[in-house]
């Protein structure tokens, strides 16, 4: 029992001397020319990268030099090297670009882990999760209506929305034209004081007007508001958060954009119900007609807000409302600036232009107007400085309002560039996953193609023998020889292929 207890010790002393040998034995690494050595102990501490894999990285290693050979991006690989030496740390090198640090990344398949915190050292703003519902079927109807690059169908519904919104402002745009005008809406000349010149002319009736239910731009804008409707009930039941879903700014665009229609239908019918009983005569009835449709004027400007629909399909509207939103403190100090300008130099023209009878300066309220239109370089030229005085605090204003704008125009651009870039450099991360996608696809195929090469040429070289053999004479002896010599040169054969480096094998 003693004898055999001193032999598992050592048995197990020789395991432990054999790992420490393996866990520091020298590794060569050739990029491009460039060796690295390191220890194999280190590569081992991620099993799951290209150089901690002994599988993967074997297809690299050259049996001539006894190294592994990768025809990379040399100076990035002292961050990929000290990856490994640091259990974890991912430092690019100040001499090497982010695109092409972050090739070497995938390149080595150091993991998504590694190449977010890369992208959050570097700047990157980390994307948020998409929240989706957990039932399967609103899962589905969630992600058509509101993600178009999730599949043909969601593509299909955004294009029909764009066309819709199109549809939508083009035709309120052409229903302000004089010839498609509402006649209600026509400015209403005011009656006669007297009415008693031509013995006819009190007993003619005015022509009512006909119904707008029945125009063809109601009818449009009806077809209209039933797809917003509808796309938005549709959203709104399959939304995976109801909260979230009525405090998005675009949810309440939406809803702001189809309330100025079911406004105006019930304005419309409660006009058809009074008109009958409604009197000609009534003074106070034209007032309030006056009234209302200058209320549904006010209402039916709210319909401009569409065009904001578009920016749930646009990325270049997207980019620039977070540009926008990033920029709030630069606006608000140009806004600033600008209020201070225009108190400053309205008050200075106004007393310039004072003694002045020729003055288009009343008071410095009124010459609001001009120094924002001098400050943003805009120069309408319908009030303008008439002294030599005035002239030169005009000169001044415009000056300093070229000034104002320039100082946070900078800040607004770097935002902009900022989120053009992170938007084309998703874009093309999405390219890229497709691409590597596509060719393990393809490679796997590869692969299955060579085996069964492979397999044919062994069979070939196999039936080759046979017939040789056979027909050489019916020698054991011959035979024998000429299975050894064909068992030589297969071996030959396949040792120079492995040699040959210019060829991808699989040692």
């Amino acid at each position: 029992m003693a004898m055999a207890a001193v032999g598992e010790e050592q048995e197990e002393t020789t395991a432990a001397a054999s790992r420490g040998a393996m866990h520091h034995q020298r590794v060569l690494i050739n990029i491009s020319g460039l060796r690295f050595e390191t220890q194999l102990g280190t590569l081992n501490q991620f099993p799951d990268t290209l150089l901690g894999d002994p599988d993967k990285r074997m297809r690299y290693f050259d049996p001539l030099r006894n190294e592994y050979f990768f025809d990379r991006n040399r100076p990035s690989f002292d961050g990929i090297l000290y990856f490994y030496q640091s259990g974890g740390k991912l430092r690019r090198p100040v001499n090497v670009s982010i695109d092409v640090f972050a090739d070497e990344i995938r390149f080595y398949q150091l993991g998504k882990e590694a190449m977010e915190r890369f992208r959050e050292d570097e700047g990157f703003i980390k994307e948020e999760q998409k929240p989706l519902p957990r039932n399967e079927f609103q899962r589905q109807v969630w992600l058509i209506f509101e993600y178009p690059e999730s599949s043909g169908s969601a593509r299909a519904i955004a294009i029909v929305s764009v066309l819709v919104i199109l549809i939508s402002i083009i035709t309120f745009c052409l229903e302000t034209l004089p010839e498609f005008r509402d006649e209600r809406e026509m400015p209403v000349p005011l009656p006669p004081q007297i009415r008693g010149l031509n013995g006819t002319a009190g007993d003619s009736q005015p022509m009512q007007p006909p119904s707008s239910l029945s125009d063809p731009f109601f009818i449009i804008e009806t077809t209209c508001v039933i797809w917003f409707t509808f796309e938005l009930l549709v959203r709104f039941f399959a939304c995976p958060s109801k909260p979230e879903f009525s405090r998005n700014i675009m949810n309440i665009i939406d809803i702001v954009a189809i309330i100025p229609y079911f406004i105006t239908l019930g304005t419309e019918l409660a006009h058809e119900q009074q008109q009958p009983g409604t009197s000609s005569s009534n003074g106070g009835g034209g007032q309030q007609q006056a009234m209302s449709l200058a209320i549904l004027r006010v209402i039916r400007l709210v319909r401009v807000f569409r065009i904001f629909k578009l920016s749930r399909h646009s990325k270049g509207l997207q980019i620039l409302g977070q540009t926008l939103k990033a920029s709030m403190r630069e606006l608000g100090l140009l806004i600033f600036f600008l209020f201070i300008g225009v108190i400053l130099f309205s008050s200075a023209v106004y007393f310039a232009e004072a003694d002045d009878p020729e003055s288009h300066f009343s008071s410095i309220p009124d010459a609001f107007w001009w120094a924002v239109v001098t400050m943003t370089t805009v120069g309408y030229g319908d009030m303008r400085p008439v002294t030599v005085g005035g002239k030169i605090v005009g000169s001044l204003c415009a000056i300093a309002g070229v000034l104002t704008i320039a100082l946070p125009v900078p800040v607004i651009v770097s935002n902009f560039n900022y989120f053009y870039h992170r938007e084309t450099d998703h874009e093309e991360q999405a390219i890229l996953k497709d691409e590597h996608s596509s060719a393990q696809g393809s490679t796997a195929g590869g692969d299955a193609k060579r085996r069964s090469s492979k397999n044919s040429l062994n069979k070939s070289v196999v039936h080759l023998e046979n017939s040789e053999g056979f027909n050489n004479g019916t020698s054991s002896l011959e035979k024998t020889n000429i299975k050894a010599k064909s068992n030589v040169d297969l071996r030959k054969s396949l040792y120079a292929l492995c040699l040959d480096t210019s060829r991808e094998t699989d040692l």
